[in-house]
C-alpha cells in the first residue's frame, strides 16, 4: 500500500488550523486582559440626586466588603457578574450592570430606587418609600425628604400615601413648600408647610390635586395680602370653600 502524502498533508493542515482557532478563542481574543490590571473603576449612578442614598463611595464600600472592588486586580480575576449580583442585593439598587473595557477600566452602571418620603409612624415603624411604593429600610444617611407621621401602616403608606406624595414631589412649588404630612386616626391628612405658621387640613386622601390647586390660589391671592402668619389652621377639605381659623 502506497502512502498518500497529499492526504496526510491535508489532515495535518486541518489539525494546525483547528489548533490555531482554539488558541485564538482562548488566548488571542483577550491579550490585554491577561496582561493588564484594573487601572480605573468608573461608577455611573443614573438619576443621582441629593435625595438618593447611593454614591460612588458607598458602592466602593459595598464591593470592598465582599472583596470584589476591582481596582488594581488582574482583569482576568474581575468577575463582572459577581459585582452585578452583589449590588442588586442592595435594597436601594434597582438595576446594576458591570463590564470590563480593553483599556483596563471596569465600568459599573446603576439605577437607584428614589425615595420620596420618610415614614415615622406612631407604631414605631421607620422606613422610606420610593416612587413605586416599595418599602426601603431605614438608613444612616440624612436626606431632605418629605416626612410622614401619624397612624400609618405599611399598606396605607404604599397604597394611599404614595400617590399623594407623588403629586407633591412632581410639583416644584409643593415639593419645596410641604415638609410634613400627618395622618390622623381616621386616615385624613394634615400638611405642615415650610413657609407660614399654620397647619393645612386636606381631609380624606382623595382629589388631592384639586385641593392643592385651591390652596395654591389661596396662597397667591389670600395669604400674600393678608399675611402668612394670620391663620393657625386652613382647611381645603370641601370643594369651593376654604375654612380658616385665626390665631
Amino acid at each position: 500500500m502506497s502512502f498518500n502524502w497529499k492526504k496526510s498533508i491535508i489532515v495535518v493542515f486541518d489539525i494546525v488550523i483547528a489548533a490555531y482557532l482554539i488558541l485564538a478563542v482562548t488566548a488571542f481574543n483577550k491579550p490585554a486582559e491577561r496582561a493588564s490590571v484594573c487601572s480605573e473603576v468608573k461608577i455611573d449612578i443614573d438619576d443621582e440626586m441629593p435625595d438618593g442614598f447611593l454614591n460612588a463611595n458607598e458602592i466602593k464600600k459595598i464591593l470592598e466588603k465582599q472583596q470584589l472592588y476591582p481596582l488594581a486586580k488582574p482583569m482576568m480575576d474581575v468577575n463582572a457578574r459577581d459585582i452585578e449580583e452583589t449590588l442588586r442585593k442592595n435594597p436601594f439598587v434597582q438595576q446594576a450592570e458591570c463590564y470590563k473595557a480593553q483599556n483596563g477600566h471596569v465600568c459599573i452602571s446603576l439605577k437607584q430606587r428614589m425615595p420620596i418620603m420618610h415614614v415615622m409612624a406612631n407604631n414605631g415603624d421607620n422606613y422610606y418609600v420610593d416612587i413605586h411604593g416599595n418599602i426601603l429600610p431605614e438608613t444612616r444617611f440624612a436626606s431632605d425628604l418629605l416626612v410622614t407621621t401619624g397612624n400609618i401602616t405599611k399598606k396605607y403608606a404604599q397604597k394611599t400615601l404614595t400617590p399623594v406624595v407623588n403629586e407633591i414631589v412632581r410639583d416644584k412649588f409643593w415639593q419645596s413648600q410641604i415638609v410634613q404630612i400627618h395622618v390622623l386616626d381616621d386616615g385624613s391628612l394634615e400638611v405642615v408647610p415650610r413657609v407660614g405658621n399654620h397647619i393645612v387640613y386636606l381631609g380624606s386622601p382623595i382629589d388631592v390635586p384639586r385641593k392643592l390647586e385651591r390652596l395654591r390660589k389661596f396662597y397667591l391671592y389670600g395669604l400674600n395680602q393678608a399675611g402668612w402668619n394670620k391663620y393657625s389652621y386652613i382647611s381645603v377639605e370641601f370643594d369651593n370653600q376654604i375654612i380658616c381659623k385665626k390665631k
